[in-house]
């Protein structure tokens, strides 16, 4: 097990952008620590630039000149004189260089040690570790799968659908369904391209696929005396293109004693590789079946949900690890309260695939209230960019029961109002109003097999997404408006307003 020095730092640079950025920077001034951050030129104006007590610029607006530039980042940690970086979630979150340059420059890295993340990023390896400490495992292979016609094989012996994988990183990157041999070469192929774009290793291994899965996982956090505890689970089975849009917790979907095994097994996980600071132990569950699938060791983005329910700050409970300092709570202490939703509001169409809108936010009314906690980077007058992920920000549901909290959601988000571009708020109208959704039974291809916006040809649920979207409008706009039928099933006249979700 690695450890951190014992020294409470007090200058943090923070490595990311956006609303995580001004999270962790928020926390940070509350402890007494001063703050850096980093900007693109793009981002020269962003909230996160604002709000740092320091601002260097990484010259570039890419990628990789910018927030995945080590050496940049690394120069700048020195120049002002930081003495510790928080990665945040993203770009080198789980870099394990990135972490050894920051030791071997005498910067605290806020986060697990090196050897940790390297023994959890390589996911053939973390599935090994996950077998040798007894925790259930998908069928899949135990070494990388080389060739397309090598996985074809394989295939063909555990049985259709599978799932090909990256081996280096995880988030839904370098990862196809293939439902059949004839689909395998062009997958292959192209899952291999995207994690070597997105991981620099372009090694994939299969597992088999589950049919209807639940995507759950575990918050932990470890010392450097080899203290793990659990904060309990989160539900992260609302997603597209395997990517988490809807978060919950505690999960709907198992019960109190399938719950125990879950978190008894991340713990074991966490202790097998002497887990440091916050991470995550995530599975994929099917009825009463559960199966480790990754570590995610970082903080995720939707770790607000897990503070909303237990009451525990854990950028704090970062910083006092990385001080090397023992964890202030036991597991005992650990209690849940309530139920706790995430909607990641994205600037994108639903209703076109998902597709990016980047542009200038002309206007914008948070949502407030007991209960209501919004994460965010963004402002009236921002120019959201096209060179990164386009999350606006995160709006966090607290109440005392789930139905509670579905009611609460929809208020808060008819108080949502983002002008100037399209985000996904009418697309969260649509998932709080289906019964699905509702008695909370989804699963992780829920969206794929239900949500078709206004291609969808069966007419119910395109008139169902219409309607969340009106609704929406009504809520916002206090107006009434209505539905009439063109002579295409395709196509919906709204008051006036043709094709009202594209205009929102």
């Amino acid at each position: 097990m690695g450890t951190f020095p014992c020294k409470k730092f007090k200058k943090l640079l923070v490595a990311n952008r956006g609303e995580i950025a001004v999270r962790i920077m928020r926390a940070a001034k509350e402890m007494g620590i001063a703050t850096v951050t980093v900007y693109s030129d793009c981002d020269r104006k962003s909230l996160h630039v604002r709000y740092a007590d320091e601002a260097y610029p990484l010259i570039g607006n890419t990628p990789d000149e910018t927030y995945l530039n080590i050496e940049k980042i690394i120069n700048i940690a020195k120049r002002s004189k930081a003495e510790a970086i928080h990665p945040g979630y993203g770009f080198l979150a789980e870099n394990e260089e990135f972490a050894k340059e920051c030791e071997n420059a005498g910067i605290v890295f806020v986060g697990p040690t090196p050897d940790t993340m390297k023994s959890m990023g390589d996911k053939v390896g973390a599935r090994k570790t996950a077998k040798e400490n007894g925790i259930p495992i998908i069928p899949g292979s135990e070494e990388p799968i080389s060739t397309p016609e090598e996985a074809k094989k394989f295939a063909k012996k555990i049985g259709f659908p599978v799932m090909l994988k990256a081996k280096a990183g995880g988030g839904g990157k370098g990862m196809r369904l293939v439902c059949s041999e004839e689909e395998m070469e062009s997958a292959f192929r192209l899952a291999s391209s995207e994690a070597k774009t997105a991981f620099g290793d372009p090694s994939l291994y299969i597992e088999k696929a589950i049919q209807k899965p639940r995507h759950v996982e575990v918050q932990i956090i470890g010392d450097s005396f080899g203290n793990i505890l659990h904060l309990w689970e989160r539900d992260c089975s609302v997603q597209r293109r395997h990517q988490k849009i809807v978060e919950e917790s505690p999960s709907p979907g198992i019960g109190d004693s399938l719950r125990k095994k879950i978190v008894e097994s991340a713990v074991k996980m966490a202790k097998a590789v002497g887990y440091l600071n916050a991470g995550t132990v995530e599975f994929l569950v099917e009825g009463e079946n559960f199966y480790f699938l990754e570590v995610n060791a970082r903080l995720q983005v939707e770790h607000p949900i897990t503070e909303r329910v237990t009451g525990i700050d854990l950028v704090k409970k970062q910083f006092l690890v990385a001080w090397g300092e023992k964890l202030d709570i036991e597991q005992k202490d650990i209690k849940r309260l309530g139920h706790a939703f995430e909607f990641r509001i994205y600037a994108e169409d639903p209703f076109n695939n998902f597709a990016p809108s980047p542009g200038l936010i002309k206007d914008l009314k948070l949502p407030g209230g007991f209960g209501v906690r919004v994460d965010t980077g963004v402002y009236p007058g921002y120019e959201v960019p096209i060179y990164y992920d386009p999350i606006l920000m995160k709006v966090i549901i607290w109440d005392e029961t789930r139905d509670k909290a579905i009611i609460k959601a929809e208020r808060a988000l008819s108080e949502l109002q983002i002008r100037g571009i399209q985000t996904n708020i009418p697309f969260h109208f649509w998932l709080l109003n289906h019964p699905v959704f509702k008695e909370g039974k989804y699963w992780t291809r829920f969206i794929e097999e239900t949500f078709k916006g206004l291609e969808e040809k069966e007419e119910e649920i395109e008139k169902f997404a219409i309607a969340a979207a009106i609704k929406y409008l009504e809520e916002t706009e206090r107006r009434k408006f209505t539905i009439e039928k063109t002579t295409s099933i395709s196509k919906w006249k709204i008051a006036g307003r043709m094709e009202v979700v594209k205009r929102l």
